[in-house]
């Protein structure tokens, strides 16, 4: 695992976008994993301002989002299909029937799950998965105690979680108690994956995703298993690494061919 400690949101947001631009620039058309939530705004923010500056093409690609909350009605604003909608899709030149969400509404759950599995197979793969990480340490919505070989399925929302999310809606009460998530096993799938963190909020569970054990009270400490993920976090979120210094080291005197 890779990790990059910038100076703030910003730097952050710059560096993923760096690395959405190159692989679009090798692979026009590659499949996107986009994440939502906080962390992930200042990346489609630079990628939108990219596109309107013409450095960056989308038409030929395609995205597929992390997760979806259970039983909110269609064109909820906090729908992860409209937050993607609103803060990504609607500013790029991505076809809007290549941007594909699980479907929180299904009758059939577990066979719309099984149904995004494929859908993701289909596509060839995710390419570069974008990730958040939450302050218990779960990513998509693979709460603690989520298998590490988890895919596609619904999951009950810890009250961390929806305490978190509650900024988002009028109240704690109108957060669902369900969502359906990419599994961590479907994760890990990704060819490259990309985790941003910003702030002191997160810094335990940066902490532990990178130098904790794996295990699956913090489910992204699966990633330590991943071949290719690169972590870009800010000081406030690195402040408790404990190999702060080195990581700082290795990304300074970083050989340029490498990329991330």
């Amino acid at each position: 695992m890779e990790v990059v400690i910038l100076p703030g949101s910003r730097q952050v947001g710059v560096l993923a976008a760096d690395a959405i631009e190159a692989l679009l620039r090798r692979k026009p058309h590659a499949v996107l994993g986009l994440a939502t939530g906080a962390s992930p705004l200042p990346i489609y923010d630079e990628l939108a301002r990219r596109y309107v500056e013409g450095r960056i093409d989308f038409s030929q690609a395609r995205g597929f989002g992390l997760d979806e909350y259970v039983g909110l009605e269609e064109g909820h604003p906090q729908s992860y299909r409209e937050v993607i909608r609103r803060e990504f899709a609607d500013r790029v030149n991505i076809a809007a029937e290549n941007v594909h969400s699980p479907d929180g509404a299904a009758a059939d759950i577990p066979a719309a799950c099984d149904a995004y599995e494929e859908a993701i197979n289909t596509a060839g793969g995710v390419d570069l998965q974008l990730l958040g990480v939450g302050t218990d340490g779960h990513i998509g919505f693979n709460e603690p105690g989520s298998s590490l070989a988890s895919r596609t399925r619904i999951k009950t929302l810890i009250e961390q979680t929806r305490r978190d999310n509650a900024r988002f809606f009028k109240s704690v009460r109108d957060v669902p108690h369900h969502a359906i998530t990419q599994g961590l096993g479907t994760i890990l799938d990704a060819r490259h994956v990309i985790l941003v963190a910003t702030g002191a909020q997160k810094a335990q569970s940066v902490r532990d995703l990178v130098e904790g054990p794996v295990a699956a009270i913090c489910p992204a400490s699966v990633l330590q298993l991943h071949p290719h993920v690169t972590t870009i976090v800010d000081e406030a979120a690195a402040s408790s690494l404990r190999l702060a210094d080195y990581y700082r080291h290795t990304y300074d005197n970083k050989p340029k061919w490498q990329g991330l």
